[in-house]
């Protein structure tokens, strides 16, 4: 089958509302777009938005049993030990 052939599946599918019919034949161009020959491209799912994150590839990140966060400093000393050094003694 060719590309265009199987463009005008994938939008007469998507016409009729046939989406995971659609789904699959953009699937099918894509493999066929890449340089592959014409494979059976039902064994693959994508990938469901926030499964792994915000829509993103990466898992999320759990922390080891027992961690605990540490405390935020506090701002009002921030730099105050750099600002003594900085003061010539009394």
């Amino acid at each position: 089958m060719d590309i265009e052939n199987l463009r005008r599946q994938m939008e007469a599918a998507a016409a009729a509302m046939d989406f995971e019919t659609a789904g699959k034949l953009r699937d099918q161009i894509s493999v066929l777009r890449g340089g592959g020959e014409s494979t059976d491209t039902s064994g693959l799912t994508r990938q469901q938005p926030g499964a792994m994150g915000l829509g993103t590839s990466q898992q999320r990140m759990t922390p080891p049993s027992g961690w605990v966060k540490p405390k935020k400093p506090d701002p009002m000393t921030k730099g105050a030990q750099a600002v003594a050094l900085l003061r010539p003694p009394p």
